[in-house]
């Protein structure tokens, strides 16, 4: 089965060609198959002429997780028609396609998945998903993608993120809460309803701040220290310089003293 990218997702992917290789009717199959094959996508002319050919995908594994492999951009849109591709506005894509392996299973697998909700989940999360849409049934309502290996990603990409937001919030670095609010945004504009979502955040970001709060006291604190020693030093030079300018003054005197001794023995030899 070839597919191209629905038109929303051509347009984020800055006009380009996207070619993808599915297996049909992946729900037919027996839970665990999986194939292995290798392929290639041929561009032709109306007159079957090539003109273009991506190379050849080794050896990649088809499974009930991941029903297709291909490229998000074969080819930039704009080297169609300086490649003469667009021959009367028809193009031609051929797949040549080579099965090297082919395995049928008959128990679930760590990596089966099942439908939940119109998404395709591992068996392994599909509890947590149910209990995800029961909570918050219209969380998707708005979700239009429909490519199965696309929504698959973002569902995953919200369990990620409600991983990440169930963290003690100490634990979660200044780097890890800015990329739940660039996640959160994504979702977001593909269509989810997370203001809970933005809620959750807002908190865990709060309560990072107040358990951090200590370690900043610290760290106030010990600059304090390091200030107090500063001064300490600088009394203590000033002191130092003090001391070393009355050993000077006593050393001039001395030799005051010695200049005059000598005076007196030269006008009163014995």
């Amino acid at each position: 089965l070839l597919m191209f990218i629905p038109k929303e997702i051509l347009m984020m992917i800055t006009c380009q060609l996207s070619l993808y290789l599915y297996v049909a009717n992946p729900e037919s199959l027996r839970l665990g198959w999986k194939r292995r094959a290798s392929f290639s996508f041929v561009l032709l002319n109306e007159s079957g002429k090539e003109l273009f050919k991506k190379p050849e995908i080794l050896f990649n594994f088809f499974n009930a997780e991941v029903t297709g492999w291909g490229y998000t951009k074969a080819l930039p849109l704009k080297e169609l028609k300086k490649k003469g591709l667009l021959e009367k506005k028809k193009i031609i894509v051929k797949v040549e396609v080579k099965v090297v392996e082919v395995i049928d299973g008959g128990h679930v697998t760590g990596k089966d998945t099942l439908d939940v909700s119109g998404f395709q989940v591992l068996y392994s999360q599909a509890i947590r998903v149910s209990k995800l849409f029961v909570k918050h049934p219209d969380m998707a309502v708005n979700f239009r993608l429909t490519n199965q290996l696309v929504r698959t990603t973002y569902i995953n990409i919200l369990l990620g993120l409600i991983e990440t937001l169930e963290k003690p919030p100490h634990s979660i670095s200044e780097t890890e809460l800015g990329n739940a609010r660039s996640e959160l945004n994504d979702l977001t504009q593909a269509g989810f309803k997370l203001e809970w979502l933005k809620t959750k955040i807002d908190e865990v970001s709060l309560k990072r701040k107040v358990s951090n709060a200590p370690n900043d006291t610290r760290v106030q604190e010990l600059e304090e220290d390091i200030k107090n020693i500063k001064d300490e030093l600088n009394k203590e030079k000033v002191k130092f310089l003090s001391l070393e300018q009355t050993v000077s003054d006593l050393r001039d005197e001395v030799w005051d003293f010695k200049d005059e001794l000598n005076k007196k023995r030269k006008l009163n030899p014995q």
